[in-house]
């Protein structure tokens, strides 16, 4: 993102440095880098939603490897549920068995299905928020080289507005990788093995709690800007 604003920036100052001599050429390559900015952000917004395709994979791959069967396992462990489910297999009876499911099973996929949203919905959120920051920062390069056109096509002189445009240039690309490699970073952390049934539900905490500490970061950098 910033190399975009890079190049638009420096055409633009080898162009004011030279003013009198402006190449015919120059409006049209200036219009052709705009469609080139365009291209490149549609191309970076793709790879984002891939990115937090793959990570939400991730997260329905450590809910059925390992979410569920700790979280089984912490049901089973209760008294009650356990005797149940223990007179049933004893006992043999299909019926009962049925009837437990149909009962139980229901309850059980409600929860397993909140877990999955409680640990989906901060990717779907940080995936908003950065493709903001992303569409923001193609906005100010473009809103660059626009004024860089306008300038070629009128060529006049536009030296008393450089600090404005140097300004515009200042991309913050920096937060967005940082959000993007601290998402990678707590869904790696999340889907790391452990090894007793605790540390499986633990993890899912941890992760929620380094989701929502990327999210603040982007809104103090909002507020900053």
């Amino acid at each position: 993102m910033r190399s975009c604003a890079k190049i638009v920036v420096g055409v633009f100052i080898i162009l004011m440095a030279g003013c009198a001599t402006i190449p015919p050429e120059a409006p049209e390559l200036s219009t052709e880098l705009g469609n080139r900015i365009n291209a490149i952000q549609e191309a970076n917004l793709t790879l984002l939603h891939r990115f937090f395709d793959l990570k939400r994979a991730d997260i329905d791959r450590f809910i059925q490897s390992e979410w569920v069967p700790a979280f089984a396992e912490e049901v089973f462990s209760v008294p009650k549920m356990k005797k149940a489910w223990n007179t049933i297999v004893k006992e043999n009876n299909a019926e009962d068995r049925l009837r437990f499911l149909i009962t139980a099973g229901p309850r059980l996929q409600e929860r397993i299905n909140k877990k999955r949203t409680e640990l989906i919905s901060p990717l779907d959120d940080l995936e908003r928020r950065i493709e903001q920051e992303i569409r923001y920062e193609y906005e100010q390069a473009r809103s660059i080289n626009n004024s860089i056109t306008s300038f070629l096509l009128s060529a006049s002189k536009v030296a008393e507005n450089r600090d404005r445009y140097l300004e515009m240039a200042g991309v913050r690309d920096e937060k967005v990788r940082q959000a993007i490699d601290n998402v990678d970073d707590a869904v790696k952390d999340l889907l790391s093995l452990g090894k007793k049934t605790k540390d499986k539900i633990t993890k899912a905490e941890e992760y929620l709690i380094k989701l929502r500490k990327i999210r603040d970061y982007l809104k103090s950098n909002d507020k900053e800007g």
